[in-house]
């Protein structure tokens, strides 16, 4: 088999895993042409990551519970009623955001259990729980702010996290430094990782790819990961909110595909009786993910909030749609048992780059919105039409 008869194989053959990248690649380059370069500027790529920060920790966790076949419709005013907490614990309390910052994450992970336990337990439908938990923390969120609407916080740490970008090591440079140099090392852990995984693969007998084809795909990824680490350094460098969206990634990568829990989450997707029969407690797992659910809520609500540096009525509007879009986008199952975390990040920037190219193009909102829709429902057409086909 030649390296062109295998590349169109395993394109074939896991063209739901690779049709997000090719659709993220492809809206890149029309928006950077019908823009005149301006959506792939440096200053543009760096604002649409961190503005898409907080829908990527949420699409992170809804991955998980779309994965267990359930749905949770409360996380976009479950974090939006955490920021008002944090704003409210500074402002009138004099909380520091170190304290404040642990304190809302515990809440929110307190919530995702209730949730859990009332539809794991109680066995209460996962869309009925989360659809009173989207109304209680909608007025919660109305009470907390309704006195002056808006409530502003001063806090220059707290505010940081959206605003902020990490130091550099030398400040005179043009192009930021660590971020550079966070990019070689991330470029080296990718080829390490990818050589160590195939190894193992090797070991145990599983199928892998050609090793010219596997050198291609170190050489590809790798300057994709250089290409974005060169851009964002071109301005600023890496954001804290992108730092905290790499850190939450890389820990639910390695949960999802390296741990038994991981492996028991998508069991319990794919086939719950299968998974009890297996000794999998699928209640324990359902307390799980809505926890996990609850306290990424939470963090989204930290990096919204601080990038607003206030806490507003109409925070958490429509995130937990967002959020279901990216996850669906990023080739998470409605059937469930299927889909990656790594996946539901790529399908949040898709619909991120789709929105803002769109605004820099000078679309009507109402396009925009009828084109969003129109994206979701062809990649759930996509993911069950591949899947009759195998």
């Amino acid at each position: 088999m030649t390296l062109y008869q295998e590349m169109k194989y395993l394109l074939r053959k896991n063209i739901r895993e690779y049709g997000m990248y090719i659709a993220l690649l492809a809206i890149v380059v029309a928006f950077g042409f019908t823009t005149q370069g301006l959506f792939t500027s440096p200053r543009n790529i760096s604002t649409l990551l961190n503005q898409t920060g907080y829908i990527m920790v949420l699409a992170i966790g809804m991955t998980l519970v779309i994965v267990c076949q359930y749905i949770d419709l409360s996380v976009g005013y479950l974090a939006g009623f955490s920021g008002a907490i944090a704003a409210i614990l500074m402002t009138q309390y004099g909380v520091s955001e170190w304290v404040v910052i642990p304190i809302v994450m515990v809440f929110g992970l307190a919530v995702g259990l209730i949730n859990g336990f009332m539809i794991g337990k109680l066995g209460i439908p996962a869309y009925v729980v989360s659809l009173a938990g989207m109304f209680i923390w909608r007025g919660l969120l109305l009470m907390a702010t309704e006195k002056t609407g808006t409530i502003i916080i001063p806090n220059a740490g707290f505010n940081a996290i959206g605003n902020g970008f990490i130091p550099d090591i030398d400040a005179n440079k043009d192009l930021h430094i660590l971020t550079l140099i966070i990019g070689a090392a991330g470029i080296v852990i990718y080829i390490l990782s990818a050589i160590k995984g195939r190894q193992s693969k090797i070991k145990y007998g599983f199928e892998v790819i050609s090793t010219p084809l596997f050198i291609v795909k170190l050489v590809f990824i790798s300057l994709i990961i250089g290409i974005m680490s060169w851009i964002i350094a071109d301005y600023n460098g890496l954001s804290w909110t992108v730092v905290i969206c790499m850190v939450v990634l890389a820990v639910y990568h390695f949960i999802t595909q390296k741990t038994t829990l991981g492996r028991h989450i998508y069991a319990a997707g794919g086939n719950r009786n299968a998974a009890e029969l297996a000794g999998i407690s699928v209640k324990k797992i359902t307390y799980i993910i809505f926890a996990s659910m609850g306290m990424l809520s939470a963090v989204a609500g930290i990096l919204y909030t601080s990038r607003l540096q206030s806490a507003t009525t109409t925070a958490g509007t429509m995130f937990e749609l967002d959020a279901i879009a990216s996850a669906f986008v990023g080739g998470a199952s409605a059937s469930g048992g299927s889909g990656k975390v790594t996946g539901s990040i790529v399908g949040a920037l898709v619909m991120a780059a789709l929105t803002n190219g769109m605004n820099l193009m000078g679309v009507g909102i109402s396009y925009q919105y009828a084109i969003r829709g129109a994206v979701l429902v062809l990649a759930v057409f996509f993911d069950v039409t591949t899947r009759k086909k195998k």
